[in-house]
């Protein structure tokens, strides 16, 4: 009989955690070290916390559109800062303790602690005491994600210049609020804040918000925050601050001046793999300080893998926890990989996105680079919100489907969704593009009416023009 395998992970983030409840499964000993709370930045700082919050404001878009809908309701639609941050703190605990509690049904130990690599079979943690010690495994798996970003001309001090973390934990809203960084993180902030009743000016290097997604999706997020009375400006940045009573000043690139009382930074974040002992353990970092791995989460070390943001590969929770399991798979013995091409993402907007696969540029530049025409070598179908009638009976109008599809073959190359529930929606595209399906397979397949999901159905027939409810295209 062999012995139990320990395998030990440093990070108990969705990468961490999910790991060692598969490495458990899978018969093996787990132990995790994490020296704050279990969960990561997702579950505390990141994904969970700002959805709690902006879940609230969602729901009071809706009661400030309840009188159209023949909904009275007394009164203008207030919020109670403080309280929305209890109630989410409290999300936040229960979810935590849902995890510990995880762990002791699969008899996984938690060290809290600080850890780092003393060879590729010891961590060697410093725990709350101040003692020191030494964990050994036959195989490590490092977790330990990505953070804030400190840089020199934005100095976060937590009360005027911040970073999300302490964006989230407010008790009281900010008259304004300048956001440096259009990305995920600085729109959906946009989203809640300008919800909130805050002034909202978010600030751009790039030419668009969302400069990562499809262009048609940002061109209407940029529409729906200025909507919100959210002031965009891209295609500058800011090049100084000053403080002057209570309020930050920010010289932008173009000359102007921009004055608000607290500033998010929201320009990246960079990886945690210093001071855990790579170097020591001769483990490879790419020149942006990502842990170098190949397709089963191996590092170059024999024993040690590495998982989640700290790899820099899609810096997604959801990736993290699929890199868990493909990693402990592989230490256990089976056979497995991560397949990138197929990842959803939900960007939590007001309304949501939800993408999968190519942005209609990035298809026209591969079937360019291929050498074909993508004029002819793609078809893109789209349908709007509006035409749905679940849509018109909730009020959810606002909104497109977006297909891109190989031709003739009809491969399904990405999907773009921006409206209400996009992140849930967008499954079925990933679903379908992960088995292979054409878009006249999505689009044959028999959807519930009334749904949402039948916008799915529309834009896949709308590939080929034969979406039902659009008005036919016509000809020049």
């Amino acid at each position: 009989m062999t012995s139990q395998k320990h395998i030990a992970i440093l990070g108990a983030g969705p990468g961490g955690y999910v790991a060692a409840i598969r490495a458990a499964q899978l018969g093996a000993r787990v132990t995790v070290v994490e020296s704050h709370a279990l969960g990561g930045v997702c579950l505390n700082w990141g994904c969970i916390p700002s959805k709690a919050l902006l879940s609230v404001v969602e729901l009071g878009d809706k009661v400030k559109i309840a009188e159209d809908l023949g909904l009275l309701v007394q009164g203008p639609v207030t919020y109670d800062l403080a309280r929305m941050v209890a109630r989410k703190n409290k999300v936040v605990a229960a979810l935590v303790k849902g995890i510990a509690t995880l762990f002791k049904a699969w008899n996984i130990e938690h060290v809290q602690g600080t850890g780092s690599l003393r060879d590729r079979q010891t961590i060697s943690v410093s725990v709350a005491d101040g003692a020191t010690r030494d964990i050994q495994a036959d195989a490590t798996v490092i977790a330990t994600g990505s953070s804030w970003p400190n840089l020199p001309q934005f100095p976060i001090d937590g009360q005027q210049v911040l970073t999300s973390q302490h964006l989230l934990d407010l008790d009281r809203i900010p008259a304004s609020l300048l956001i440096v960084g259009a990305g995920v993180e600085g729109c959906e902030f946009a989203a809640l804040y300008s919800g909130l009743g805050t002034e909202v000016t978010i600030v751009e290097l790039m030419s668009r918000v969302l400069p990562l997604e499809d262009d048609e999706i940002s061109t209407i997020m940029e529409r729906e925050l200025k909507k919100r009375g959210v002031t965009v400006l891209t295609g500058t940045t800011v090049e100084k601050l000053e403080r002057s009573l209570g309020a930050i000043i920010a010289s932008l690139k173009d000359g102007t001046t921009k004055t608000a009382e607290k500033l998010l930074v929201s320009v990246g974040r960079g990886f945690n793999s210093r001071g855990i002992g790579l170097e020591q353990v001769g483990v490879q970092v790419g020149r942006r300080g990502e842990i170098l791995v190949n397709e089963r989460m191996e590092t170059n070390v024999a024993g040690v893998y590495a998982i989640g943001d700290v790899v820099g590969k899609a810096m997604l929770a959801h990736v993290a926890s699929a890199q868990g399991k493909v990693a402990v798979e592989n230490i256990m013995g089976h056979q497995a990989t991560v397949r990138y091409d197929v990842i959803p993402a939900g960007i939590f907007t007001l309304p949501e996105i939800g993408r999968v696969g190519m942005t209609e540029l990035q298809a026209r530049e591969r079937v360019q680079a291929a050498g074909q025409n993508s004029e002819t070598a793609l078809t893109v179908g789209r349908f709007r919100y509006a035409g749905l009638g679940k849509a018109q009976a909730t009020g959810d109008t606002t909104g497109l489907f977006k297909v891109i599809a190989e031709s003739p073959s009809g491969r399904i190359l990405g999907v773009h969704i921006v409206g209400a529930h996009a992140a849930d929606l967008v499954h079925e595209a990933a679903m379908a593009m992960q088995v292979g399906a054409t878009v006249m397979q999505m689009a044959e397949m028999i959807h519930a009416h009334p749904t949402l999901s039948e916008g799915m159905m529309e834009a896949a027939e709308d590939v080929e023009g034969k979406a039902i409810h659009q008005a036919r295209k016509r000809t020049q």
